[in-house]
């Protein structure tokens, strides 16, 4: 078989690539190195699987993720690929039979951690056979600037030149600034790579900031509107995890949990039950999810900001991964901007750098967080935030986030600014941002009254206003630059430069209030009906799914995922011709599953034409 186009079709069901798929696929087919950015959803794995069915030797895949090798294998295995992967998670005896195999050319692709390439009996059998291809997944784990830097990553260079022969190399990831993107390339010594940033937008997504201080009720009215469908929360410790997990099954709702302070069996049944939909939600760390190729999580919901607009990126792009409308929503606290700080400056320093890169790379980390809260509290358009963070330049009205479905008016704030800076100076620099509030509000708080700052000029002047509205005052001055934050567990507040033209009234400053948008009931109908499809045959096509992955022991998605049950709907296929149209049909699933499939849909035509009573 010489044909993309023909392999696509077979193995994976589709009928033309995605943006940016094609062009990475010929590169790799020319034996050119290559650098794929591409958010989560975007179909990075096929970018390398094509080519790997294709080339005549092994492809091996780098990944940190021991779950995401054992789901792609599943799906690379239903999908009629010989596959295999080798972790920690197999026995001796299991491994050594996966070393024979790939011996004797049983595979077409092999999923590798990292810490196994310095694995005599690994590496010798890489020498034996022809290694065409080394896809590195969530390659930004080679950068130290990265968010998840892995030591282990940088062993994939040493590991391709001890083979005695070069592979072409292609390095993955959904998120990658411009100097993390250099970073990979140097660290992997790709040899002038294709380089190709498909865009980081997912259009399907809807991205919303909630500021609540009852997150707990905020929560469980969200899932009570989402019973049906499957989402994952996140929970930046592991005892917010255990706090939030138990509030929802006693709320009723089929809820597990996942942190890395619970035994490997525990975690192991609590992700299969997720994975398996035997639980609709789960309640996770950070630990969770990286590598979870499950395609029908409907909703992410952060109950706690994470640290940097990268991780949050990544995480909240487990949702809709196979296209369908999905919901990003974070609940924001400024506690949580606290809990982060604490997190940077308790890790666990990395022996792999020195004292002064370590100090470097918590300063970073303080950055990212200050552009993570500029997220959770802008006014401004939360998609063109993103996309701008990571060098996208987008329109300022994206109509598919919580801001820009807020209608905003304009409010000159130049005199609630002056009173702002103004405290900020008359305290001597010296305090944060909680701090600064209470004075403004006159708090009869014990360590302002301790200081003595209730004797300030500036104490009370805002005491009109509620916390939040000062502070996001305060944030607004801070990002647009009036107000410097030096960073640090604890960090304080000045007066910057350009503030001089504020504070002796040269200049006005206005900012964006939002008031509530009146909704277009009549729309929300229209895109109703345009979506709709027969509920009772899509939850017997559920069901069906359900059923037959059971009997294979494999995720419900690697049967089907929703977006190919939704497109049956549409299409109403009743012979293997029309079957095959299907978005996500090829071949192999065909003679799988589509006998099964094909009845319960011919029964639901002859149902439909049958007058009722007949």
């Amino acid at each position: 078989m010489s044909d993309k186009k023909t392999v696509l079709k077979q193995y994976f069901g589709h009928t033309s690539f995605r943006p940016g798929q094609e062009q990475v696929v010929d590169a790799i087919l020319q034996r050119r190195d290559a650098l794929c950015v591409m958010p989560t959803g975007a179909g990075k794995s096929v970018c390398y699987q094509v080519p790997a069915l294709l080339f005549d030797g092994i492809t091996l895949v780098i990944s940190p993720l021991i779950s995401l090798m054992k789901d792609q294998v599943n799906a690379l295995t239903q999908n009629g690929i010989r596959a295999a992967y080798l972790n920690s998670s197999l026995t001796t005896a299991q491994y050594f039979q996966v070393i024979e195999r790939m011996r004797m050319g049983a595979y077409k692709i092999v999923y590798v951690a990292p810490e196994r390439l310095a694995v005599t009996e690994f590496t010798d059998v890489c020498r034996d056979v022809r290694v065409d291809l080394l896809a590195v997944d969530e390659a930004h784990c080679v950068s130290q600037w990265g968010q998840d830097f892995r030591p282990s990553y940088l062993k994939i260079a040493e590991f391709i030149g001890s083979l005695g022969y070069r592979p072409t190399v292609a390095a993955f990831t959904a998120t990658a600034t411009a100097e993390v993107k250099d970073d990979v390339e140097r660290a992997l010594r790709l040899r002038d790579p294709f380089r190709i940033t498909t865009g980081f937008d997912r259009p399907n997504l809807k991205f919303e900031v909630i500021r609540t201080k009852k997150k707990s009720e905020t929560l469980l009215s969200l899932l009570k509107k989402r019973k049906k469908d499957a989402g994952i929360v996140y929970c930046s410790t592991r005892k917010a995890v255990e706090e939030v997990g138990e509030r929802l099954c006693e709320a009723g709702f089929s809820a597990t949990v996942y942190h890395a302070g619970l035994s490997d069996e525990t975690r192991k049944r609590n992700q299969e039950d997720f994975v398996y939909d035997r639980k609709s939600v789960m309640v996770a760390t950070n630990a969770f999810g990286m590598g979870i190729d499950k395609s029908n999580v409907s909703y992410v919901i952060h109950y706690n900001m994470p640290k940097d607009v990268e991780s949050y990126y990544q995480e909240a792009g487990r949702a809709g991964r196979d296209g369908s409308r999905a919901d990003c929503i974070l609940l924001y606290s400024p506690a949580d901007v606290h809990t982060n700080q604490f997190l940077i400056e308790r890790a666990e320093p990395n022996p792999e750098l020195t004292p002064e890169e370590w100090e470097l790379l918590k300063a970073r980390d303080y950055e990212r967080l200050k552009q993570m809260t500029f997220y959770s509290t802008c006014n401004t358009c939360l998609r063109s935030f993103i996309l701008n963070y990571f060098g996208e330049k987008s329109a300022n009205y994206c109509g598919n986030c919580s801001n820009c479905l807020t209608q905003f008016r304009e409010v000159d704030i130049t005199v609630e600014a002056q009173k702002i800076l103004s405290c900020i100076k008359r305290t001597g620099e010296r305090f944060g941002k909680k701090m600064i509030c209470d004075i403004l509000r006159g708090s009869k708080n014990e360590k302002l009254l301790r200081l003595g700052l209730d004797s300030q000029t500036t104490y009370g002047l805002m005491k009109e206003y509620r916390e939040p509205q000062v502070r996001e005052m305060i944030d607004y001055l801070e990002f647009e630059g009036y107000i410097a934050s030096d960073g640090g567990e604890y960090p304080t507040l000045s007066v910057a430069p350009k503030a001089r033209a504020i504070l002796f009234g040269q200049e006005t400053l206005s900012m964006k209030q939002a008031k509530p948008k009146e909704i277009d009931v009549e729309k929300i109908k229209k895109e109703k009906i345009e979506e709709a499809v027969d509920a009772d045959l899509l939850e017997g096509l559920k069901t069906l799914r359900r059923e037959l992955a059971e009997a294979k022991n494999v995720p419900p998605y690697v049967v089907f995922s929703n977006a190919t049950l939704m497109d049956m709907c549409k299409r109403l296929p009743v012979t293997d011709e029309e079957f095959l149209e299907v978005s996500g049909v090829g071949k192999v699933k065909l003679a799988l599953y589509g006998k099964p499939f094909l009845q319960l849909l011919r029964l639901y035509c002859v149902r439909k034409a049958t007058p009722d009573g007949l």
